[in-house]
């Protein structure tokens, strides 16, 4: 192996470290985030971890991690029961301090059970209504089109969110002004808070119904970080069309007993002995649980 390819490969050595040292972080801190305000989504928020770790850990340029600069890159988390996960990943990254994650749902706090941006900067727009955060998404993409800023703009949605119409709708909007500035991203986890989508309202086929809508489909490994990053390199490379990244996760990912499970939906309330599990096989250190579950 030359010099040159075995520097290549070992800078991406620590890009995947770096990402999966993120990735953790942000499953544990949502985790201890819904144990301390007592309820919680916590099946979403670990299946979305490691997307949310390439997202912000390799992808999204937010110059100084503020929302202060207009040509920052846009994430919206259209899923928004998914907050724990945002704001474990934002101080995960050093963004905010790991306060906020351990404030969910407490009152008093900027950290509000849905993610709310009068609260916190770094939430482009509140959401919790399935479907609207991509709606607003869809502006954002189309407002700084018109205004000549090169930023991008990234959504996430869940795949029960998917079933509603206002997605559809969109879908067909983002085509139609071809946003190639947009790039959504689903979680397809397969579960949704009362059962299996499949039982409730069945997706597939999936990608097909997004091509047929006009957008480049992407299907992954939502947790195969490499496959992330690759899978945001060609949405950035496309050029006429709005790209829709279909990630197959876990939900629950990382904790045995929470995984494609659909009772860890939520909102539930972790036991003690449970949450310490979880935790654990996490990779939390004892010193980090012992403060956390204080």
């Amino acid at each position: 192996m030359s010099a040159i390819s075995l520097a290549a490969r070992q800078d991406q050595d620590r890009v995947h470290a770096r990402l999966a040292a993120i990735a953790a972080r942000t499953r544990q801190l949502a985790i201890a985030g819904i144990y301390r305000a007592g309820s919680g989504h916590p099946g979403g928020a670990l299946s979305a971890a490691d997307l949310l770790a390439v997202l912000y850990g390799a992808e999204l340029n937010i110059p100084g991690g503020t929302a202060d600069d207009p040509a920052r890159d846009r994430f919206v988390l259209s899923k928004g029961h998914a907050a724990p996960a945002l704001y474990a990943v934002w101080a995960a990254m050093g963004y905010v301090a790991d306060a906020v994650p351990l404030a969910l749902r407490r009152i008093g706090t900027a950290s509000q059970g849905h993610p709310h941006v009068l609260d916190l900067p770094l939430s482009e727009t509140s959401t919790g209504s399935l479907g609207q955060g991509f709606s607003v998404a869809i502006g954002m993409a189309l407002g700084l089109r018109h205004q000549y800023v090169a930023a991008r703009v990234y959504a996430m949605l869940g795949d029960g969110e998917c079933q509603e119409g206002e997605v559809w709708e969109g879908a067909m909007c983002a085509a139609h002004h071809g946003l190639s500035n947009l790039c959504a991203i689903v979680d397809y986890n397969k579960l949704q808070s009362d059962d299996r989508n499949a039982n409730i309202m069945g997706l597939e086929p999936f990608a097909a119904k997004w091509r047929a809508f006009g957008w480049h489909a992407i299907e992954i490994d939502g947790h195969d970080r490499a496959a992330i990053l690759a899978a945001l390199a060609e949405a950035a490379a496309t050029h006429d069309r709005p790209t829709i990244v279909i990630a197959h996760t876990i939900k629950g990912k990382g904790v045995s007993y929470m995984e494609d499970r659909p009772l860890w939906h939520g909102s539930v309330k972790m036991k003690p002995d449970e949450t310490r599990q979880a935790l654990a096989e996490l990779g939390a250190t004892e010193t980090d649980i012992a403060t956390w579950m204080a």
